[in-house]
């Protein structure tokens, strides 16, 4: 099977595409639409909603393959589509920086290979680790087997024993314990090699996987579940094998075949935009701090109470971000918004949020965080006397840049500046400094 760009499809998030719609040489059929409507089923998935001969993509970026065909979805934070490498570099510099893609084989700082989606990134960087992990040796472990002995080891089980050795007086069935690289991590790692080899259609990975699949021992047939992986308990020997789980975990739980027909069996690796948005900010944000002077902290998701009904549980409220400041007992309150502003205010929901936030954090002010060219928009609340008061809340854009940790620097700069400003509001022809 050949590989080449006419098997990608491109999109955007919250996109739509119909029947027929053309993605270079190849058509958006009857064959993937059906596949489309069949994995979407009663319950629904959360990455696209159906339309009438289409469907509309959410706010889920990543990878969907169906068969040999593989749907790539973007971020989009302006209305220029024309740059796809441009949002693509940008999806994985912050897969990158929340740590989905830190991989710490040898080879990871440069790719072998130019990937032309997301998902051939996942599995060059699951051959990397696995190629390395074989490299410094594969790990044995110790495991309890029942099986038929020439030899007496272990404990005899003597139903068996008599069952099949009634003849055999020569031989000895025992339960014993037996030192191998037969384990659970093998058996995951082995898995997804099947997996790779059968989903796989870049032809430059191919004879890599290949060579993996002659040079890992073959271990015995699984079907893992998320309480498969929950149940791994790393330790000195098996550390070095936890990023290729991960990846494993991911590839394995949200692979679904096509059990019925056989065929257009879908993989979905899918990220919720405005999560990954929240995570890289914050990330940023700490990198940023660890070497700007003052008694800066930040948390993330710090909730507090807000509601307690007579009977039932009590409700809370979780701020994206809370940066700290011990040495004037002050805080400032940061909530990520994924959303494309188009020069129109925030919606009132999202102000009357930050309302909140300022009120209960007692916060010296309070900002939403978009994607954006746009300068920092500084605004103020109402009082309830219909009058401006002086609690803060701020609109800031970040421009999204191609080189990673130049707009991770960038946030830091623009959070931090946005932190000491001094500006003065007159209320009632009384200046007030915040």
């Amino acid at each position: 099977m050949t590989r080449s760009a006419k098997n990608i499809f491109t999109v955007f998030e919250h996109q739509s595409i119909y029947l027929d719609d053309k993605f270079g040489e190849v058509a958006f059929d009857g064959i993937l639409l059906k596949a489309m409507q069949d994995f979407y089923g009663k319950k629904g998935v959360p990455y696209f909603s159906l339309l009438n001969k289409g469907i509309k993509f959410c706010e889920y970026v990543g990878v969907i393959q169906i068969g040999s065909i593989t749907i790539e979805v973007l971020p989009k934070a302006d209305n220029d589509q024309s740059d796809e490498n441009k949002w693509r570099e940008a999806l994985i510099g912050m897969l990158r920086s929340v740590g989905i893609f830190n991989i710490k084989a040898p080879t990871s700082t440069s790719l072998r290979i130019k990937p032309n989606s997301i998902l051939d990134l996942y599995i060059e960087l699951f051959i990397q680790e696995v190629e390395c992990l074989i490299h410094s040796g594969l790990i044995k472990k110790y495991r309890k087997t029942n099986s038929n002995c020439n030899s007496l080891k272990g404990n005899i089980l003597f139903g068996q024993h008599i069952q099949q050795n009634l003849i055999h007086r020569e031989r000895f069935y025992t339960r014993h314990t037996v030192y191998d690289q037969q384990h659970i991590l093998h058996q995951i790692l082995y898995k997804t090699l099947l997996l790779l080899q059968r989903i796989n259609t870049n032809t430059a990975l191919q004879s890599r996987i290949g060579s993996l699949l002659l040079n890992f021992p073959e271990q015995l047939d699984i079907k893992p579940f998320e309480t498969t992986f929950q149940k791994i308990c790393y330790g000195r020997k098996t550390e070095t094998y936890r990023k290729a789980i991960e990846i494993a975990r991911l590839l394995l739980l949200n692979y679904h075949p096509n059990v019925s027909q056989g065929r257009n069996h879908v993989l979905a690796l899918m990220f919720d935009m405005n999560k990954l948005w929240e995570r890289f900010v914050f990330v940023s944000l700490r990198q940023h701090l660890k070497g700007h002077e003052g008694n800066l902290a930040i948390t993330a998701q710090t909730s507090k109470y807000f509601w307690k009904p007579k009977v039932g549980s009590r409700s809370s409220i979780r701020p994206d971000i809370v940066i700290s400041d011990s040495e004037n007992e002050q805080c400032v309150v940061l909530d990520t918004k994924w959303k494309n502003l188009n020069g129109y205010n925030p919606s009132p929901d999202d102000l009357r949020q930050l309302y909140v936030y300022h009120e209960f954090y007692n916060a010296k002010r309070v900002a939403l965080v978009y994607p954006g060219t746009f300068e920092t928009i500084r605004g103020v609340y109402y009082t309830k006397f219909d009058k401006i008061g002086n609690k803060e809340c701020s609109v800031m854009g970040v421009k999204v840049l191609s080189n990673t940790n130049e707009w991770r620097k960038q946030i830091g700069s623009d959070v931090v500046d946005w932190i000491n400003y001094k500006n003065e509001i007159e209320v009632s022809n009384t200046t007030v400094l915040t």
